[in-house]
């Protein structure tokens, strides 16, 4: 499975939309976002859920309370020590059916403690992509909307997948907003 060039990706998101809204070169503007060499650089929204513990709750995959955070809408959030938020990203995903996309955080945020963990985009997943920002550090740390946040690599297979993500109705098809954890 090679990794995706920078050529491949510009033309697969002017031709499928792959990306919306997409930058065609990096953008140097605060953190950075963009197309770059092999991946593309993900920006964070101004949308946010930041969790607490007021309500002493158990966050449960199986029964998400939506008590344990509170909604942001900022030009920055602080995610308070050794916690973390979901965000989406400003971008919407369409991904080809013989594609997949593994997500790296930036290296800015990561020497500051903030760990980036998206699932991989599998083949056909379509949607905003939310974002877990985990705040590692024993100090509260600064999260910029609308800059980069992490980077996209695009692995190509030889060869189109039996059953894509579409195909299953993955319950993440198609997310419009941060969407919490569901099991069905």
């Amino acid at each position: 499975m090679p990794v995706k060039s920078d050529i491949w990706i510009k033309n697969m998101a002017q031709k499928h939309a792959m990306i919306r809204p997409f930058a065609a070169k990096q953008v140097k503007k605060g953190i950075s976002y963009g197309l770059s060499s092999y991946g593309y650089d993900i920006r964070v929204s101004d949308q946010f859920k930041i969790f607490t513990n007021v309500n002493n709750t158990i966050i449960d995959p199986k029964d998400f309370k939506t008590d344990s955070f509170i909604d942001v809408k900022a030009k920055s959030i602080i995610i308070p020590p050794n916690s973390f938020a979901l965000a989406r990203t400003v971008e919407y995903f369409k991904i080809p059916r013989d594609v997949i996309t593994i997500c790296l955080g930036k290296s800015t945020y990561a020497r500051c403690g903030i760990i980036v963990n998206v699932t991989p985009f599998e083949p056909e997943w379509e949607g905003f992509a939310t974002l877990e920002l985990s705040n590692t550090s024993p100090l509260p740390a600064k999260i910029y909307a609308n800059e980069g946040i992490a980077q996209l690599l695009f692995l190509g297979a030889d060869e189109i997948c039996k059953v894509s993500y579409k195909d299953k109705k993955g319950k993440y098809q198609g997310q419009k907003g941060i969407t919490l954890a569901k099991t069905i």
